[in-house]
């Protein structure tokens, strides 16, 4: 950004500090009124004919800007994909301790990525796989919405499940 003597522009349309409009004015003209009014003039639309310039503290703006930029920061939430693996077959207690990690996943707000890997001829019956994947996503349905419906990739097969938008 553009400011005081950085600007090269020889006209500017001026707004001054309550956001009134000026008219245009000459660069020498306008930094001469930011000036006046112990102000710096920066230039906000240098693209727009005639370029146009505003009478206002530089160093407050930034640092309102700045004080934005970290409160946006500060209120993302940032969506860690966790991954369970299975196999096609697994046995029930195995199955119920990966549901329920899956489960305290959700419930903190990470996505879980599901997925089984098939060994050897175990390939040739995909569908026990899908069969073992589909029982987890139901189980899940509570905390959990399907985001991805389960597809092969390779040897492997994986669903992505993400948490539900409300929040207790």
């Amino acid at each position: 950004m553009y400011v005081n003597e950085g600007i090269r522009a020889r006209e500017l349309r001026l707004i001054d500090h309550n956001g009134d409009q000026l008219g245009i004015k000459s660069r020498i003209e306008a930094l001469e009124i930011a000036a006046r009014a112990n102000l710096d003039l920066v230039l906000v639309a240098p693209t727009a004919k005639p370029p146009v310039a505003r009478v206002m503290d530089y160093g407050k703006f930034k640092f309102e800007q700045q004080k934005k930029e970290r409160e946006v920061r500060k209120n993302q939430k940032i969506i860690n994909l966790k991954e369970v693996r299975l196999s096609p077959t697994i046995d029930e207690h195995d199955f119920q301790t990966k549901l329920r990690n899956a489960i305290k996943f959700l419930q903190a707000g990470d996505k879980v990525k599901a997925s089984i890997r098939f060994r050897g001829r175990a390939i040739t019956h995909k569908e026990i796989g899908q069969r073992v994947l589909d029982r987890f996503a139901e189980l899940c349905k509570e905390v959990s919405t399907v985001e991805v419906k389960p597809k092969m990739e390779g040897r492997s097969m994986f669903l992505i499940l993400a948490p539900t938008a409300e929040k207790k």
